[in-house]
């Protein structure tokens, strides 16, 4: 059997090309592939060979992906939830985290701005409020589908604005 350094560095390329066909975020895919590859180090004595090296890696790259995003998703209710736990981490991660953040948050109201009023009030109430779809629609008084079009439409307008901006 070969070394866990010499299996790593084999099938290094191919969790990266796995990642990124799984995970848009480059950083959020380096922060998986190193998660991976630690989990993998610690938990090589338990590799049984019931399947191969890669797939093996793969299932513990699919684990951590679903960590990743468990972990934003509690983030995200938490900070929505108690405000003042969002400033204290802004204040724990220092002053370039929070600036970056301000950034993001002024691009992202930017380009909510530049939308027609429509698609405005669907992602607000979404994203803002966090009202479900049923919920929009009885507030707006339309079908649930009509929500679903127009938050589908107002995501499409905002990535397209947001790129826009970008460039």
């Amino acid at each position: 059997m070969l070394p866990l350094d010499l299996l790593l560095e084999s099938h290094f390329l191919r969790l990266q090309f796995y990642l990124y066909r799984r995970v848009a975020d480059a950083d959020a895919r380096d922060e998986i592939l190193q998660a991976t590859l630690l989990a993998a180090a610690q938990s090589y004595s338990r590799f049984r060979r019931r399947s191969t090296f890669f797939t093996w890696l793969c299932a513990i790259a699919g684990h951590e992906i679903a960590d990743y995003y468990r972990k934003q998703k509690i983030k995200t209710l938490l900070f929505s939830r108690f405000p003042w736990l969002e400033r204290l981490a802004a204040e724990a991660l220092g002053p370039e985290q929070f600036l970056l953040k301000k950034e993001l948050i002024s691009r992202v109201q930017k380009t909510l701005s530049r939308l027609n009023e429509g698609y405005q009030q669907v992602l607000r109430l979404r994203y803002y409020q966090d009202l479900s779809v049923a919920q929009i629609a009885a507030k707006l008084h339309v079908s649930y589908k009509t929500i679903e079009s127009r938050l589908s439409r107002a995501r499409l307008a905002f990535a397209q604005a947001y790129s826009a901006d970008r460039c």
